[in-house]
């Protein structure tokens, strides 16, 4: 049946570019432009196939070149030339370049990295009035960053890194209202940053390392949605800055920074990387750190912080790297630090009672404690009593927060229904109109702060036919796994030996390529640890007009049952002991929090029941079953679960369920 199946549709499965572009017949005028880019550009090897006869609309793009067309106009034009390109020759004139790039008047994204540009970046690039991505990295680029940026007014991610521009950050940077990432890195900009910086309330990444700004942070609690903060190598201080509490990896490395660290550090339960090393900060270390939620990376390395470390300490499960190094730290490594071999832990140079000889004697800290204005704790016994008690007190809170932690966002999801009620329609058009195709394609700087959850997984890619049909040995028997409101599923082994989980939908014709490539973008944004990952897609089309006739969506294979076969189902292999629960507990809540909040727009209405959670060959809780709109759409409905057909409201009480089930 697939074999003749393939005589009546034509297989297509390309990357989203080439899907955008295929049916546009670029203006000659625009074709003449790229030719000129290509000869002021001195012909770079990246250019290479570029001729008079080049179909550029419709050229499959590569990791050097892309250029996406619509409706007969340049949209996106990406061109990244080699690494440490060097200047273009003296007669190189960057005012000419922009000059010419004028000549496609409707780009959205313009990438131009590593091709040797030198020059101040000319204020002609206000004349691009629908950009929305700007990135000129690596390139020689000098002089201040230009006031018509600040006329841009769809410009949502600025990346200027790797060049030469000098100055202060403009206060005018304030004015872009839907800039969401920023990234200065690696330049000569000087001077202290504008309060303006606090109005950009769309900001989700901020990156400024390795320049020459100095003096105290403006105030940044109200960035809500600011997730990535990097000022590393700078001479920002003394305070500690004001930040949200959304924040994914913060760094703060290599800086002046000499106060104690706020209370509100220990609140950063989002906060998966973690780096204040090379500062002064002083005063008693939080070891609460250790154990926030989401922590991977944490390094405090070369400060001034004291305080008695203590063997029972919790620590965060998916802690995987520890630097205490030269600080002025006592008591004893966390047992928790020491019995995972797949934790790396470096703590020399402190006064730690661990039998090293690279530890100084205690008086050594207690001195050094003193010469920075520290004064130890005088009533050791009594103090130790009370941390101890603390220590005991935080695990029974701990405990209640996680039984918490999952109710509140059971509770969530729950709530916005009441208020919301998201429908297909409505997700849809945020897919498409709310946020526009290649809003986070710059996948270096923005991209990042979803990758942090994909850990061990490939890239995620386009699918031929052949190897989904080889997979499933042509959709075998033997291969189906069920069939449900959100289509077929099937069994499969590639060819590297690795199983996966691949859905095949029928689609209606009513689907527009621009509509579904907004979905796929959503879709392969869905990777994180505890959630059953997106792979790749596969499309096919009809021969007729070809719109898409059936996508294979491809999942990550996930071996080991439901989380209920564990806790009530009677495994047959062993007990599910309650640390596991709890970090299945703490799995689930980390996999609702990336559908909310990791990705844009975010996945709601999930309906999540405990026999949606998966538990792979770690027993890692993965989540199995969430809202695609794709799916929901193809159905006229918004779709919940996975293979039950028609979904059910659940009630309160029902979700409390999941918590209950766990426990």
């Amino acid at each position: 049946m697939a074999k003749a199946f393939q005589y009546s549709a034509i297989l297509l499965c390309v990357v989203l570019g080439v899907l955008i572009s295929g049916s546009d017949q670029l203006q000659s005028s625009q074709g003449e432009t790229l030719l000129r880019i290509q000869r002021i550009l001195n012909y770079p090897s990246a250019l290479s196939s570029w001729n008079s006869t080049t179909d550029f609309c419709n050229t499959e793009p590569d990791a050097s070149v892309t250029v996406v067309c619509y409706e007969n106009s340049i949209t996106q034009m990406h061109i990244i030339g080699n690494r440490g390109t060097p200047l273009l020759p003296r007669n190189f004139s960057i005012d000419s370049f922009f000059t010419t790039l004028v000549g496609l008047p409707d780009l959205k994204v313009l990438t131009l990295v590593s091709l040797g540009l030198w020059g101040p970046l000319p204020g002609k690039i206000s004349r691009f009035s629908s950009l929305e991505i700007l990135n000129v990295s690596s390139n020689f680029l000098y002089d201040a960053v230009p006031q018509e940026v600040s006329s841009l007014a769809t410009l949502q991610s600025l990346v200027l890194d790797d060049n030469m521009f000098a100055g202060e950050v403009p206060y005018w940077i304030g004015s872009l209202p839907v800039l969401s990432v920023l990234s200065l890195k690696k330049n000569m900009l000087n001077g202290s940053l504008p309060d303006s910086l606090s109005n950009l309330d769309n900001l989700r990444v901020l990156e400024l390392s390795n320049n020459y700004f100095r003096g105290e942070i403006p105030d940044l609690s109200r960035l809500t949605n600011l997730q990535v903060l990097d000022l590393e190598d700078n001479a920002f201080g003394p305070k500690f800055p004001l930040l949200g509490n959304k924040l994914i990896s913060l760094v703060l490395s290599k800086n002046k920074f000499r106060d104690g660290l706020p209370a509100e550090v220990t609140s950063y339960y989002q906060l998966q990387r973690l780096d204040l090393s090379n500062n002064k900060f002083v005063g008693p270390f939080p070891q609460s750190l250790f154990s926030l939620p989401s922590v991977t990376y944490l390094n405090v390395a070369d400060n001034k912080f004291t305080g008695m470390l203590f063997e029972n300490q919790s620590c965060s499960a998916d802690l995987e790297f520890v630097d205490l190094s030269s600080n002025l730290m006592t008591g004893k490594l966390p047992n928790c630090l020491l019995r995972d071999s797949n934790k790396k832990v470096l703590y020399a140079a402190n006064c730690l009672a661990t039998g090293d000889e690279n530890q100084h004697p205690i008086t050594f800290c207690r001195n050094e404690a003193l010469a920075v204005g520290i004064l130890p704790q005088r009533k050791k016994r009594k103090a130790s009593t009370e941390t101890i008690a603390f220590c005991v007190a935080g695990g029974i809170a701990g405990g209640i927060a996680i039984v918490g932690l999952i109710y509140l966002a059971v509770r969530k999801v729950k709530s916005r229904k009441t208020i919301e009620r998201p429908n297909t329609r409505t997700i849809a058009e945020s897919a498409s109109a709310g946020y526009p195709s290649k809003l986070l394609s710059d996948a270096r700087y923005v991209s990042q702060t979803t990758k942090l959850g994909a850990l061990g997984l490939p890239p995620y890619r386009t699918f031929s036919l052949e190897e989904i049909e080889e997979a499933t040995n042509n959709f075998d028997t033997s291969a189906f796994m069920g069939e449900g409101s959100q289509g077929q599923m099937y069994r499969g082994q590639l060819k590297d030996g690795s199983f996966v989980a691949i859905r095949c939908l029928k689609l209606k014709k009513s689907h527009s390529t621009q509509n579904l490539m907004n979905h796929i973008e959503l879709i392969s944004k869905l990777r994180h640890r505890h959630l059953v990952s997106a792979l790749g897609h596969c499309f096919e089309f009809y021969l007729d007009d070809s719109s898409v006739s059936r996508i294979f969506l491809v999942f990550e294979y996930v071996p080991n049952g439901t989380l209920r076969s564990w806790i009530s189902g009677g495994h047959v292999r062993q007990n599910f002991p309650w640390t596991h629960r709890i970090a299945a507990a703490i799995g689930v809540a980390k996999g609702i929090q990336f559908l909310h909040t990791g990705i844009v727009p975010g996945v709601y209405s999930n309906n999540l029941k405990i026999t949606d959670v998966l538990l792979d060959q770690n027993l890692v809780a993965k989540i199995s079953s969430y809202n695609l709109p794709l799916l929901a759409e193809n159905k006229g409905m918004v779709v919940h679960g996975t293979s039950s057909g028609a979904s059910k409201d659940l009630s309160t009480s029902a979700r409390l369920d999941l918590t209950a089930d766990i426990f």
